[in-house]
C-alpha cells in the first residue's frame, strides 16, 4: 500500500461502502486524512474507495464484517502492519432490522410480537459489533497521540425524545430492535468514555438524522437531507481538540438528551 503515512491522521470507518459511511470517509479524506474504508464485501468496498480516490482522497478499502470476530481480528492485524496505528475510529456500521417499509426498526418488531432472531441480529451489528471492533482497535488507538472514537447512533436512541409528547420521535411506532440497540450504544459510549479518559481518548455518540440514503430514504424528514449533511456531526466529533467533550451524544444542533 505504500510507505507508512507518519504525518497523516489515520481513520477507520466501518460500513463505509455507501450512505453516511461513505460520506464520512469522503469528508475525512478531504481534510487530508488517510481513510481505511471498512466493508463486508470486498468488491463493494473497492468500488466505493475508487470513487473517493478519483476525487483525490487517500482512501483504502479493508474487508471488515463487524459481526465476525475473525474478520475484525484480520483487519486489526492488517492495520497494525500498515499504517501501524489509528487516530480515529468511526463505528458507523449498522442495520435497522426492518422489513421493507418507511420506518426503521418496525415490521413486526414490536413488544408483544418480538421476532427475537431479528432483535438479536440488530444487536449483533449495532451493539456487540461496536464492542468487538473497538476492543480489537484499542491497541492501535493507544498508539495515537490524540485518538477519537465516534459511535454513530440515532435520535431514536434518546429516551427523552422518544417519550416527549412535544417531540416528533414520540410519534414513531414502538420497536424493540433498532431504537433499543441505539439506546444501548449510547450507554456503551459513556462507559468507554469513562474507561479511556486516562488515555486521552475521547469517545462520543452522534445522531446524523434521517438522510436520503438506503437506510432512511422513506422517511419524510430524509427527503431533502443528504448523506453529506448527515456525516457532518460525525466528522466534527472525529476532529475535536483535546479540550473537546467525551461521553456525550450530539447532533447538528448540539447535545442530544439521553
Amino acid at each position: 500500500m505504500g510507505p507508512m503515512p507518519h504525518d497523516s491522521t489515520i481513520a477507520l470507518v466501518t460500513g463505509a461502502n455507501k450512505g453516511i459511511g461513505q460520506a464520512i470517509s469522503q469528508r475525512l479524506a478531504s481534510m487530508g486524512m488517510t481513510v481505511l474504508m471498512g466493508s463486508r464485501d470486498a468488491g463493494r468496498g473497492e468500488q466505493a474507495a475508487a470513487e473517493l480516490r478519483a476525487a483525490g482522497g487517500d482512501v483504502h478499502p479493508i474487508v471488515l464484517d463487524v459481526t465476525d470476530l475473525a474478520s475484525i481480528q484480520a483487519a486489526a492485524a492488517h492495520i497494525s502492519d500498515w499504517p501501524g496505528r489509528l487516530d480515529v475510529l468511526v463505528n458507523n456500521a449498522g442495520i435497522s432490522g426492518r422489513r421493507p417499509g418507511p420506518v426503521p426498526g418496525t415490521g413486526g418488531r414490536v413488544p408483544g410480537s418480538f421476532d427475537l432472531a431479528t432483535v438479536r441480529a440488530v444487536f449483533e451489528t449495532n451493539f456487540f459489533g461496536v464492542i468487538m471492533v473497538t476492543e480489537a482497535m484499542l491497541p492501535l488507538l493507544r498508539r495515537s497521540a490524540a485518538a477519537r472514537i465516534v459511535n454513530v447512533s440515532s435520535g431514536v436512541g434518546s429516551l427523552r425524545d422518544m417519550t416527549d409528547p412535544q417531540h416528533y420521535m414520540s410519534t414513531l411506532p414502538a420497536s424493540g430492535s433498532y431504537p433499543t440497540s441505539k439506546t444501548a450504544l449510547n450507554s456503551l459510549t459513556v462507559q468507554y468514555a469513562k474507561a479511556l479518559a486516562a488515555d486521552g481518548i475521547l469517545v462520543n455518540a452522534v445522531a446524523p438524522g434521517a438522510c436520503a440514503t438506503d437506510f432512511t430514504r422513506g422517511l419524510p424528514r430524509a427527503i431533502s437531507r443528504t448523506a453529506a449533511q448527515g456525516a457532518e456531526i460525525a466528522v466534527r466529533m472525529a476532529t475535536i481538540g483535546s479540550d473537546g467533550p467525551t461521553g456525550g451524544f450530539f447532533d447538528d444542533n448540539g447535545p442530544v438528551p439521553w
